[in-house]
C-alpha cells in the first residue's frame, strides 16, 4: 500500500474536522468518521511501499543483526517480553520503538498481568497506556516517519476504514428479504431455511423501550460481564468502548446476563423480552436443565463483531437489535466463502483476517457469489439466521443486541444428525451432560413422537442416498460388502460457543 504525504495530510484534516462520537436521546453511540478513511499514523509510520519513494534514511537500518528478522517475526518475538523489557527495548532505536508501541503486543501483556484479572480499573485509551498508567500528558511522542512497515501500518488502516463504504449500495440481488412481521405458518412453510429481517416485531419488548447504553450504565455499572477473554464491570467496558482504537474491539458477549441483571425472559408480566412467536416451538427446550448455552446479551462499539462462522450444534438463531445497527453478510451452508478455510472434517474453521481485512480483501469477490445475502439490521429489527448458514456481522455504531439459538421443527433432522454424528463438535453443554443426543431423543419421543419418527426417517433416507453416491463414485456393484464411509463434506454447523 502507498500513500503520499499529501494524501495523508488531507486524510488528517478530514479526520480532525469530522469528530468521532455523538450522544442523542440518552443513546451513547460511536460512529466512524466520514470523508477520507486513512488518516496519518499517530507516529507517522508509513506503509512499506512508501519506502521506495522516500529520500529519508530507513529506520530499519539501525536494527543491526536484527535486520534478518522480518517484521512479522519481530512482532512475535516481542510477545515474550514483560512490560519493563518491552518498554526499554523500544528505546534503543526508532524502528524498535515503533514496534514496541504496538497496542496488540501490550494487549497480551495486559491479559497476563494482575491488572488483567481485575474487573474494575481505569481505562486510559490504549492497552499500553492502561498497563503503564500513562495519562495523556505523560505519553511520549516520537516522529517515526522513516519507519516503513505494513505490519504496523495495516492494523491502523483497518481500524479506520469507512464502514459505510462497505455496507452502502448493497446489490439488489443480495438484499436480505424484509417484512414487517411473519406468522409461524409462513415461517414453517417458506422461510425456515432463509435469512430475513422483521421490522415491526420487537417494539413491544420493555427492553427495546427502555434499554440504551446510558440506562444500562446507570443500572448495571458494577455488574461484571464477559467480553471475550475478560470479565469487566459494565462501567469499565463502557469506558473502553468509548475510547478505543482497536482494529477488532472487544465484544461484550455474555450468556449469563439474565441472571446477572435479574431479568425475566418470558411472555409473562414483568419480563424484559420474550422469544418471538413467529419461529414456533423451540425443540431444545425439551432438554430442560441440560440445555446448552443458547441466549446472549451483545454490546460493542463500531467495528466490533464476529468473523465468519456457523451457529453451534446446527441450531438456527434470531438476533434483535435494541440500539445501533449491524451489517450482515451471509451464505448457505455449502458455499465456499472467500477468505474462510475449513478442515476436511469440518471440525475447524479458520478465518485468519479481521473483519476489516476481510471487507477490504474479499467482500467484493464474495458479493458476486449467487447465494450471497446482505443487509443492515437497525434498532427495532430482528434478523433470522438459518441453521448452517455462514455469517459475518459487524456493528456500524455502538449498540446493544439480544440473540438466541433455537431448534425449529423443520431443522430437527439437521440437529439430530449433528448431535449423533459429530459429538466432538457439540458445544455449550455442561460437563455432566455426556449424552445430549440420547436426552434430546427421549424428550422428543415423549412430547413429539410423530415428529421424531419423521425426522429419523429423513436421516435414514439421507444415509442411503449418501451410500449410493459413494458406491457409484467408487464403481462398486457389491455395495453390501463395502464398509460405509461417512461423508466429510456434509455439514450442518460448527460447534462454536459465543457467536453474534
Amino acid at each position: 500500500m502507498f500513500l503520499s504525504d499529501d494524501q495523508q495530510q488531507i486524510a488528517s484534516l478530514g479526520l480532525e474536522t469530522n469528530g468521532s462520537g455523538s450522544h442523542t436521546d440518552g443513546h451513547h453511540q460511536l460512529t466512524l468518521t466520514s470523508g477520507p478513511s486513512i488518516p496519518p499514523h499517530p507516529l507517522r509510520i508509513k506503509p512499506l511501499g512508501n519506502k521506495f519513494f522516500d529520500n529519508s534514511n530507513d529506520a530499519r537500518e539501525s536494527l543491526g543483526s536484527l535486520q534478518v528478522l522480518p517484521d512479522e517475526m519481530l512482532m512475535q518475538l516481542l510477545e515474550y517480553f514483560d512490560k519493563r523489557s518491552l518498554r526499554l527495548f523500544g528505546y534503543t532505536c526508532k524502528f524498535l520503538f515503533a514496534h514496541c508501541m504496538s497496542d496488540d503486543v501490550w494487549k497480551y501483556i495486559f491479559l497476563e498481568s494482575e491488572l488483567g484479572k481485575q474487573s474494575s480499573f481505569t481505562w486510559l485509551g490504549s492497552w499500553r497506556a492502561t498497563v503503564l498508567g500513562l495519562t495523556l500528558e505523560r505519553r511520549i511522542q516520537v516522529d517515526c516517519s522513516n519507519v516503513f512497515s505494513d505490519v504496523l501500518h495495516r492494523p491502523f488502516v483497518c481500524s479506520h476504514i469507512a464502514l459505510h463504504d462497505h455496507t452502502a449500495n448493497i446489490p439488489a440481488k443480495n438484499q436480505i428479504d424484509r417484512f414487517e412481521d411473519l406468522s409461524y405458518a409462513e415461517f414453517a412453510d417458506k422461510w425456515s431455511s432463509k435469512p430475513f429481517i422483521l421490522t415491526k416485531h420487537i417494539q413491544s419488548w420493555p427492553a427495546y423501550q427502555s434499554w440504551n447504553l446510558g440506562s444500562l450504565l446507570d443500572r448495571y455499572s458494577n455488574v461484571n460481564f464477559r467480553a471475550e477473554a475478560v470479565d469487566w464491570s459494565f462501567a469499565t467496558y463502557y469506558r473502553y468502548m468509548l475510547d478505543s482504537q482497536d482494529e477488532s474491539p472487544l465484544y461484550l458477549f455474555d450468556r449469563k446476563f439474565a441472571e446477572k441483571m435479574d431479568i425475566e425472559v418470558s411472555k409473562g408480566g414483568g419480563a424484559a423480552y420474550w422469544k418471538p412467536d413467529c419461529f414456533g416451538p423451540d425443540l431444545f427446550e425439551l432438554l430442560g436443565t441440560a440445555r446448552p448455552a443458547h441466549r446472549w446479551l451483545i454490546i460493542g462499539p463500531a467495528r466490533s463483531g464476529s468473523t465468519f462462522h456457523k451457529d453451534p450444534n446446527a441450531t438456527s438463531a434470531w438476533n434483535a437489535v435494541i440500539q445501533g445497527a449491524k451489517y450482515w453478510i451471509m451464505f448457505p451452508p455449502t458455499t465456499a466463502v472467500p477468505g474462510v478455510y475449513v478442515s476436511k472434517d469440518n471440525s475447524e474453521v479458520t478465518s485468519p483476517l479481521s473483519i476489516a481485512e476481510w471487507l477490504l480483501e474479499f467482500q467484493a469477490e464474495a458479493r458476486k457469489l449467487p447465494d450471497c445475502r446482505e443487509g443492515i439490521c437497525n434498532a427495532g429489527e430482528i434478523l433470522h439466521v438459518p441453521s448452517g448458514w455462514w455469517h459475518l456481522v459487524v456493528n456500524l455504531e455502538a449498540g446493544i443486541a439480544l440473540t438466541q439459538n433455537f431448534v425449529p421443527k423443520s431443522h430437527l433432522p439437521d440437529v439430530l444428525s449433528f448431535l449423533k454424528d459429530r459429538p466432538d463438535q457439540v458445544s455449550g453443554f455442561k460437563k455432566e451432560v455426556t449424552e445430549p443426543y440420547s436426552i434430546f431423543v427421549a424428550g422428543l419421543r415423549e412430547k413429539y413422537p410423530d415428529l421424531l419418527e419423521e425426522a429419523l426417517g429423513k436421516l435414514a433416507e439421507k444415509q442411503v442416498h449418501k451410500k449410493r453416491r459413494w458406491d457409484f463414485a467408487a464403481g462398486d456393484d457389491g455395495a453390501e460388502e463395502q464398509p460405509q464411509k461417512k461423508s466429510a463434506g456434509f455439514s450442518f454447523g460448527f460447534g462454536f460457543g459465543d457467536d453474534g
